[in-house]
C-alpha cells in the first residue's frame, strides 16, 4: 500500500471529524474517544487486522470488539471508510430512530459489528470467549500443512471497562490461559465522567494486568502510529500470553479547549468548538462528513488486501477439506451452525424404576449423552461442576496446555463467565453453556440481558432452584428469581418437572439457535413421572401441556405448575379426583414456550371458560395472574426462605399435596 506520514495524518484526522461530525449533527454523543483513539484504530483497520468488508462472516477473520461502546462513532467511521455496507447516510442519522448506527455497537443490526458492547466490561469479556472460541477450534481442527483457524481479537477498551468487575473475572481467566491471540489496546486517558480518574482509580493497571499473566506493553503517545503498530507486532510475537498495550492517549484529542477534560467525555463538541476543532487540526469548516479522495483511496485498497486475504483462506480451506476428509462434515457443521443429523435419537430415556431423581442429576445425564453426538458442545460451570452436574466425562479440560478440551473451568467468576459465554457464541463454531446455583444468576444478569438482546444462545444450566435446596437457607434460595429471569425478553426459561422433561429441556434449548435459554433445576430428588399413566414429556416443547386430564377433557378446576411443585399438583388433584372432582393439571415448565404456541392450542390447554385455577410455584406469585386471572388463586413464596430441610420449608409454605387441596376446594366452591 502507497502511504506517507501525511497521508496517515489525514487519514485520521478524517476519522476525528466524521466522528465529531456525526455526534455534532445528533447533539448526542461520545466525541472523545473516537478523537483520540483515531490512531489506534487506523493502524488496526489498514496495517494490522485480516477481513473482508464485502463479506463480513469470513470465519477466519480477525474479530474486533470496540468494548468502550459509547465511542461507537469510532466503529461506525472506519467501517465506513473500510468498505462495509454502512453508507455516509448512515452516519449522518447517528442514533436516530431506524439508523444502523445506534448509540452503541448492536450485534446483528450493523455489518461488522461483532459483538453488543456498552455496558463497560463486557466487551472485552467477550473478547475473551471469542479468544477461547479461536484457540479451541484451532486446537481441534488444525493439522500439520493445514492451518484453517488461524485469527486474533482485538479490543480497543477504556479506563472504564479496567474498573469494571466483570472484566478482572475475565482477564484474569484469559492470563491463566496463556491467550496469546489476544491483543487488547487500552485508551489509558485518566479521564472519566466525573473527572480525572484519580478519584477513583489510582492502581498500576499495568502491574495488575502483569499479575495476571499477560504481557504488557506501554505506548507513551497515542498519536505515535509507528509505535502502535510496533505494539502490537511484538504482542503479536507473544504466543502463551495475551497482550494489554497501554496507550497514553489524550480524550477529545485536537478540541483546543475540552481535549483532556470529562467535558469531551460524553457531550457533543458544540458549534463554536467544533469549528476551532477543525482550524487547529487544519480541516476545512465545510462540508460537514467530509471524506478527502486521498482517504477513500487509501481505504479503498484495505478492500482488494481483505478480498484476496479471504480468497487465500478459501485455498487453504479446499486443500484442508481435501487432505482431511474425515472432518468435512464437522468442519461444515461448526463454520456453518448446523447440529449433527440424529442428535435426538441420543436423548436418554427415563423410567421410574429408577428411582427418584434430581433434575440437575437428569441434567447431567443428558449432557453426557449428548456430548459425544454434538463435538462443537462445550461449557463448564463457577466452580460448581459436582453440584451442577456439568462435567463432561472422561474428555478432557480446556487449558493452556489442552485447548482441545470441553470442560471450561471459570473459577468463582460468574459474572465473567456470562460475558464469555457471549463472546464465544458471537464468534461462532461452537455451543457454549456455563451453570452455577440459580441464585448467582444476579451475578450474571448483566450478560444474560446482552445475550437476549443480541438473539444469540447461550445455555444456562442453574440448579438449586427455589427453596428446594433447604438448608442453606434464604441468602441461597432464588425465590424471585424465576420472575426475574422471565422479566427478561428473548430469554427462554425452562423449569422442568422431572428427569423426562428435563431431557426435552436440553432439545428445546439445543434446536433453538436464536435466543439464550436458562434450565432451572432441583438439587432435591423428584419422581420420574410414569408417561405411561401421564401425558408424554415431549409437551414441554410447546411450554406447558395438559400432563393429567378430567374425564372427557371437562375440567371444573386447572392447576398450573413447574419443575418440582408439578408432583404436588398431580397428588393434590388425584386426591381431589377421588372426592369427585374434574381437575386438570397442566405442567407449565417454559412461559416462554407456551406464548409462541398457536391461540387455539393455548386455548386448548387454558380454556377461558375454566376460571377456577391456581398456580403453583417455589416463588414469588408475581406475574402468575397472567395465567390464573382474576377469579384464580396463586401458591408461591412471596417472601424470603429459611434454613430447615427442604421437606420443613415447602409445609411452612404450604406446598403440600393436602394444602393443594384444601385451596383448590375453597376455589371451585368460590367460582361454582
Amino acid at each position: 500500500m502507497v502511504t506517507s506520514p501525511e497521508l496517515d495524518r489525514l487519514c485520521v484526522n478524517t476519522i476525528r471529524m466524521l466522528s465529531a461530525d456525526a455526534v455534532e449533527k445528533a447533539d448526542s454523543g461520545h466525541p472523545g474517544l473516537p478523537m483520540e483513539a483515531a490512531p489506534i484504530a487506523y493502524v488496526l483497520w489498514t496495517k494490522t487486522m485480516r477481513y473482508n468488508p464485502k463479506n463480513p462472516a469470513w470465519f477466519d477473520r480477525d474479530r474486533f470488539v470496540l468494548s468502550a461502546g459509547h465511542g461507537s462513532m469510532l466503529l461506525y467511521s472506519m467501517l465506513h471508510l473500510s468498505g462495509y455496507d454502512l453508507s455516509l447516510d448512515e452516519l449522518k442519522n447517528f442514533r436516530q430512530w431506524g439508523s444502523l448506527t445506534p448509540g452503541h455497537p448492536e450485534y446483528g443490526l450493523t455489518p461488522g459489528v461483532e459483538t453488543t458492547t456498552g455496558p463497560l466490561g463486557q466487551g472485552i469479556s467477550n473478547a475473551v470467549g471469542m479468544a477461547m472460541t479461536e484457540a479451541h477450534l484451532a486446537s481441534r481442527f488444525n493439522r500439520p500443512g493445514h492451518t484453517v483457524v488461524d485469527h486474533y481479537t482485538y479490543a480497543i477498551a477504556s479506563d472504564g471497562d479496567l474498573m469494571e468487575g466483570v472484566a478482572s473475572e475475565a482477564c484474569s481467566l484469559a492470563g491463566h490461559l496463556g491467550l496469546g491471540k489476544l491483543i487488547v489496546l487500552y485508551t489509558d486517558n485518566h479521564i472519566s465522567i466525573e473527572g480525572d480518574t484519580a478519584l477513583a482509580f489510582t492502581e498500576s493497571v499495568g502491574l495488575r494486568f502483569d499479575a495476571y499473566g499477560w504481557h504488557v506493553q506501554r505506548v507513551l503517545d497515542g498519536n505515535d502510529m509507528g509505535a502502535i503498530e510496533g505494539a502490537i507486532t511484538a504482542a503479536q510475537r507473544v504466543k502463551n500470553k495475551p497482550s494489554l498495550i497501554m496507550c497514553r492517549t489524550t480524550i477529545g484529542y485536537g478540541s483546543p479547549n475540552r481535549a483532556g477534560t470529562a467535558k469531551v467525555h460524553g457531550e457533543a463538541l458544540g458549534h463554536e468548538e467544533l469549528r476551532a476543532t477543525k482550524d487547529n487540526l487544519g480541516w476545512p469548516q465545510d462540508p460537514m462528513f467530509y471524506i478527502p479522495d486521498e482517504v477513500k483511496t487509501r481505504f479503498a485498497e484495505t478492500i482488494a488486501v481483505g478480498a484476496e486475504q479471504e480468497a487465500a483462506w478459501q485455498r487453504k480451506e479446499e486443500a484442508f477439506l481435501v487432505a482431511c476428509p474425515d472432518l468435512k462434515d464437522a468442519w461444515r457443521q461448526t463454520t456453518q451452525g448446523e447440529l449433527p443429523t440424529g442428535w435426538q435419537t441420543h436423548l436418554p430415556l427415563f423410567t421410574p424404576d429408577q428411582g427418584d431423581m434430581a433434575t440437575r442429576q437428569a441434567s447431567g445425564t443428558t449432557l453426557n449423552a449428548l456430548a459425544g453426538a454434538i463435538p462443537n458442545l462445550l461449557g463448564g460451570s463457577a466452580d460448581l461442576a459436582p453440584s451442577t452436574n456439568t462435567l463432561l466425562k472422561g474428555l478432557p479440560d480446556f487449558q493452556k496446555d489442552s485447548y482441545h478440551g470441553r470442560n471450561l473451568h471459570f473459577g468463582v467468576r460468574e459474572h465473567g463467565m456470562g460475558a464469555i459465554l457471549n463472546g464465544m457464541m458471537v464468534h461462532g463454531g461452537v455451543i457454549a453453556y456455563g451453570a452455577t446455583f440459580l441464585i448467582f444468576s444476579d451475578y450474571m444478569r448483566p450478560s444474560i440481558r446482552l445475550a437476549a438482546l443480541m438473539e444469540i444462545a447461550p445455555i444456562y444450566v442453574f440448579t438449586h432452584d427455589g427453596i428446594g435446596l433447604g438448608e442453606d437457607g434464604p441468602t441461597h434460595q432464588a425465590v424471585e428469581h424465576y420472575m426475574a429471569l422471565r422479566a427478561i425478553p428473548h430469554l427462554t426459561v425452562i423449569r422442568p418437572a422431572d428427569a423426562n422433561e428435563t431431557a426435552y429441556a436440553w432439545r428445546a434449548a439445543l434446536e433453538n439457535r436464536r435466543t439464550p435459554t436458562a434450565l432451572l433445576l432441583t438439587r432435591q430428588k423428584l419422581p420420574i413421572l410414569d408417561r405411561i399413566k401421564y401425558a408424554s414429556a415431549e409437551g414441554l416443547l410447546r411450554g406447558a401441556y395438559v400432563l393429567l386430564d378430567a374425564p372427557g377433557g371437562k375440567p371444573d378446576v386447572i392447576l398450573i405448575a413447574s419443575g418440582s411443585e408439578t408432583h404436588i399438583a398431580v397428588g393434590a388433584a388425584e386426591k381431589l379426583v377421588g372426592e369427585g372432582m374434574a381437575v386438570r393439571v397442566v405442567s407449565m415448565p417454559s412461559w416462554e414456550l407456551f406464548e409462541t404456541q398457536s391461540a387455539a392450542y393455548r386455548e386448548a390447554v387454558l380454556p377461558a371458560s375454566v376460571t377456577a385455577r391456581l398456580s403453583i410455584e417455589s416463588g414469588i406469585t408475581l406475574g402468575w395472574e397472567r395465567y390464573t386471572g382474576t377469579q384464580g388463586d396463586r401458591i408461591g413464596v412471596d417472601r424470603f426462605g429459611g434454613s430447615a430441610p427442604y421437606k420443613t420449608i415447602y409445609a411452612h409454605f404450604g406446598l403440600t399435596t393436602d394444602t393443594v387441596a384444601e385451596r383448590v376446594r375453597a376455589l371451585a366452591s368460590r367460582n361454582s
